[in-house]
């Protein structure tokens, strides 16, 4: 598929877009910057390949699709706080966010999205799966539906799957780390397409609010089965000087981690949200 600056080739059915033609080092025009944001929207993820950006100009870059916004539990590169740095040593084995999760949901205003920039590669593995929460929403049973409608769920940063990967990035003490905990919505209503989001996830959401983490956790098993199932998904395979960018608002992801002994370095810029309604 052809567009007027650049052309697009989906990944998954559901998922996921490669875009070329686009020099992201530069400014987008406003008309084709229009046209993008709707295929982002629509897609959820898009992979730019081939990319040369300073750390500035990736900045630049994801600032056209939203507000910078610092991400909580990683430090900014010195001159850049803006950009977080993921890293994966070749001695660690545990990687940056290893489990299927949406970005700050323990937030009051988890993040819009990100952009993320590869430096470094693993001569293999290191890719990132992406999910459609919005699929994922259409899919459920109609009773299931109407079970969730309505419900909140209380969404914590202190869950340990989760929070053992980022001790390693962690600069300081990791038992005098924050815990944020806030409640969203099950069902989120996403603020520019109007799409029905299911917005539980693994990695932060702790129990329906109302009920105990015990009462909740069938149901929040079941949902988030059901998110992973491969229908929803894209696997992206990672080469140097890609960018990805993808709506946290409509996706889950998760960084597999199949490449220890090799370092992998990306720059990772988010996006301030909004409060989920």
């Amino acid at each position: 598929m052809t567009h007027s600056k650049f052309t697009i080739q989906h990944l998954s059915p559901l998922i996921g877009s490669y875009i070329r033609g686009l020099d992201l080092s530069q400014a987008i025009e406003e008309e084709t910057l229009k046209e993008l944001r709707v295929i982002w929207l629509q897609r959820k993820v898009l992979f730019f390949p081939d990319q040369q950006l300073t750390p500035q100009q990736q900045l630049d870059f994801t600032a056209q699709f939203g507000e910078l916004d610092k991400y909580p539990f990683l430090d900014g590169m010195k001159d850049y706080p803006f950009i977080a740095e993921v890293l994966k040593l070749p001695e660690e084995k545990i990687n940056f966010g290893g489990v299927w999760h949406t970005d700050t949901t323990y937030l009051e205003e988890p993040a819009l999205g990100a952009s993320l920039y590869a430096i470094e590669l693993p001569p293999l593995g290191g890719d990132t799966m992406f999910a459609n929460m919005a699929s994922a929403y259409q899919a459920l049973p109609d009773d299931i539906k109407q079970q969730i409608d309505g419900l909140n769920a209380v969404n914590t940063s202190s869950k340990s799957a989760v929070a053992k990967t980022r001790a390693i990035r962690f600069s300081g003490d990791v038992s005098t780390m924050q815990v944020i905990t806030h409640t969203h919505p099950v069902v989120r209503i996403h603020p520019e397409t109007g799409e029905k989001i299911l917005y539980v996830n693994e990695a932060h959401t702790l129990h329906f609010e109302g009920q105990t983490e015990q009462q909740s956790q069938n149901l929040l098993n079941y949902l988030y089965k059901h998110a992973q199932k491969p229908e929803f998904q894209c696997r992206y395979q990672w080469t140097l000087g890609a960018v990805v960018l993808w709506d946290n608002r409509a996706t889950h992801h998760y960084p597999i981690n199949d490449y220890t002994g090799f370092r992998r370095l990306l720059h990772r810029v988010s996006l301030k949200g909004d409060k989920p309604r």
